[in-house]
């Protein structure tokens, strides 16, 4: 599937080392005004080689929009938009176009479809959560524009296993050749009661969904999460109270969503990262005819993800947001 979402949606395409990377908005209600420049800064947040963090592939990421929008507002027609592709280096990749890359889609992509586009990984790249990015800005602008204050902010908590010396591990892994993964929070405030479907729209199942539909994520929890598991009801049950004249809980660990329902508390989860499949180092591994050979690849590769990630996260909870304020007006006359 290349669409995500119910009313609010997005439809991408691209490839890693493709002419363009691309995609549609469809659902964004008219009338939302578009600040450009606030959706490339987003983008410039995620784009590559903005730090020694970072692989050093240069790209602008420059988002060109095509339709959808005239005189600086949303028409409520599909928004197409497309970011081209600047610094490819698809000869990099030519050692591995018959080799299965230990980790990565290759061989699952080949099984498939019957072949694939080995430059960068094609469409298995994380290039294509450029995409994810603007429509994710496009989210905040109609959430913020509907009146709504929410504020999204994700952030590298742990890294390596460790929550100190974040960068100093990245940077040691990136000299040795090797990878590392870790850990993104995000915490989502401002979020009405109410928003989220039963029985199977439910709103941490579409973050859930979201986040675990980023490259190389391996884990999500909400709230207290897998701790919940080792406790007793007594322990975590959030016990309601009225303050202010507005019922409110104690405690926050539901995470903000009860029955799939935000409650009006924050929302926050955390997302674990694996390490990226790409080493700078020599590999076993196969042949497409099963020979064993072994893999040194070459070319611009992160160290880890997370970096470049946060907005990434950032962009696909804006998105569920957004989709679940549109579904959520469809609750009740």
């Amino acid at each position: 599937m290349n669409t995500f979402g119910n009313i609010f949606r997005l439809t991408c395409f691209g490839e890693s080392h493709g002419i363009v990377l691309g995609g549609v908005i469809d659902g964004c209600p008219a009338g939302v005004l578009v600040d450009e420049d606030f959706v490339q800064s987003e983008l410039d947040r995620r784009r590559p080689g903005q730090s020694n963090l970072t692989t050093s592939r240069k790209e602008a990421d420059q988002v060109e929009f095509l339709s959808g929008i005239f005189e600086g507002k949303t028409t409520g027609t599909p928004i197409g938009f497309v970011i081209y592709n600047t610094n490819q280096h698809s000869s990099d990749y030519d050692n591995v176009k018959d080799i299965f890359r230990p980790s990565h889609a290759d061989f699952t992509y080949t099984q498939k479809y019957g072949f694939r586009d080995y430059r960068g990984g094609g469409r298995s790249s994380a290039r294509e959560t450029a995409c994810r990015v603007v429509a994710g800005a496009m989210a905040k602008l109609l959430l913020k524009q509907a009146g709504f204050n929410i504020n999204i902010h994700a952030e590298m908590t742990e890294v390596g296993g460790s929550s100190e010396n974040i960068e100093e591990i990245i940077l040691k892994a990136k000299e040795k050749g090797d990878t590392v993964g870790g850990i993104i929070t995000c915490n989502i405030s401002g979020v009405p009661v109410g928003w989220g479907e039963p029985v199977f729209g439910k709103l941490q199942a579409n973050l859930a969904s979201a986040m675990l539909s980023i490259n190389a994520a391996k884990g999500f929890e909400y709230g207290m999460g897998f701790e919940m598991a080792k406790k007793f009801g007594s322990q975590v049950n959030d016990i309601f109270e009225s303050r202010d004249g507005e019922i409110t809980t104690r405690t926050n660990n539901s995470g903000g969503i009860q029955g799939g329902i935000s409650n009006g508390q924050d929302i926050y989860f955390r997302v674990a990262f694996k390490p990226v499949a790409t080493l700078l180092t020599e590999q076993p591994t196969v042949d497409k005819d099963g020979n064993p050979t072994v893999v040194k690849v070459r070319g611009r590769h992160d160290a880890c993800v997370l970096p470049r990630a946060v907005p990434i996260v950032e962009s696909m909870a804006a998105i569920v947001l957004a989709d679940a304020y549109l579904l959520n007006r469809t609750s009740r006359l």
